[in-house]
């Protein structure tokens, strides 16, 4: 356990960073599951800009890497072509 006031702040500090990266990982995450089962070209056009905002979102606070984040980008991006 820790011994230091900083310590303590510090644990407290990393546990709320690491719910908030959670929840918005695993948010992108559903989102982009909801715009792969999209069915509807049109439908897709609209979730895709939404999506792609979200994952530069986690690539850029470095919850994701920068190259996954493209390489999901690049996939949604020819999937939505491909409806």
């Amino acid at each position: 356990m820790a011994n230091h006031k900083s310590a303590l702040k510090r644990i407290r500090s990393n546990d709320k960073k690491r719910l908030r990266n959670r929840f918005q990982h695993k948010t992108t995450r559903n989102a982009i599951r909801k715009l792969r089962g999209t069915t509807s070209k049109k439908e897709a056009q609209k979730q895709f800009p939404d999506v792609v905002s979200m994952v530069d979102k986690l690539a850029k606070k470095n919850i994701i890497h920068a190259n996954k984040a493209a390489n999901i980008k690049s996939k949604l991006a020819s999937f939505v072509a491909s409806l």
